[in-house]
């Protein structure tokens, strides 16, 4: 979905338990962290379902993070990706799938009535303002991830 590549003046161990030790103690942040063979540091980082309807207003984001070394000593590349919940992508998909069903239906013209006309451009409206409105939620959460971020590592 969205990337952010950065360096931080430490090594992966160090900023992965500081992480850990910061986004492990947030309120309602689920941290699992991951060390590889490459010395390098993985780590995925979502906010707890309680009830099903946080997944449409406050968990839909995914934060993935990989902590590597860099040529330089003492100096970590980081990577982090930002991608959607897994039943997130399914609601859009879903969406999408009776979007293009009941546009596939009106040009084969299997029901040509007015009522499908009018349902379809009410879909379709109805789908653009939730994209705009789902568009300008990512971009906020994705912004309050990156200051949470910045605000621990402090680069």
């Amino acid at each position: 979905m969205r990337a952010w590549n950065f360096k931080v003046k430490s090594n992966p161990e160090a900023i992965g338990d500081k992480l850990e030790s910061s986004l492990g103690s947030y309120d309602g942040l689920v941290f699992n962290m991951d060390s590889d063979k490459n010395n390098s540091v993985t780590f995925k980082v979502r906010k707890k379902i309680l009830y099903a309807w946080y997944m449409l207003f406050l968990n839909y984001i995914i934060v993935k993070g990989k902590l590597s070394k860099t040529a330089i000593e003492n100096e970590t590349n980081v990577e982090i990706i930002f991608t959607l919940h897994f039943l997130m992508a399914l609601i859009i998909f879903t969406y999408v799938l009776l979007f293009f069903g009941l546009l596939i239906t009106i040009i084969l013209g299997i029901n040509n009535s007015l009522l499908m006309f009018v349902t379809g451009v009410i879909l379709l409206a109805v789908g653009v303002l939730l994209w705009i409105e789902f568009q300008k939620r990512t971009d906020n959460k994705v912004q309050e991830y990156k200051t949470l971020i910045s605000e621990i590592l402090q680069f």
